[in-house]
């Protein structure tokens, strides 16, 4: 009994080491780095209105959501209309009066692209 005690002990600590050993020889992957912050305007968030390219502003940022739509939980014809918009009223309300998870502010920042400004300069 002792025995099998001993092996089974030096066999997890010998998995623990080589668990151990290869994610410290394993590269570190980086997130890439965050594009220049640009400015979009309405005029050019306007120009991206279609479910085929889906531009939103929200809370004063520019966010692609093009190829979020078809994941989204609710069906496209909810989302569809706020494309080329700003709709923090209907993100922070989900046109019901509930707003967003947590969750879903996290996932934000994955798509966003710009800075939403209200001047028409560029």
């Amino acid at each position: 009994m002792r025995r099998l005690y001993f092996a089974a002990t030096a066999t997890f600590w010998i998995a623990v080491l080589g668990f151990w050993a290869g994610s410290a020889l394993t590269p570190v992957t980086r997130q890439p780095a965050v594009a220049a912050d640009r400015d979009i305007t309405a005029a050019e968030l306007a120009r991206h209105a279609t479910p085929a390219d889906c531009w939103m502003a929200i809370r004063g940022s520019v966010y692609d959501l093009t190829g979020y739509l078809p994941d989204h939980p609710s069906r496209p014809s909810i989302i569809e209309p706020w494309c080329g918009k700003e709709a923090t009223d209907a993100y922070n309300t989900k046109s019901k009066g509930r707003a967003h998870s947590g969750e879903a502010d996290a996932m934000l920042p994955k798509y966003r692209i710009g800075r939403f400004v209200t001047g028409s300069a560029q």
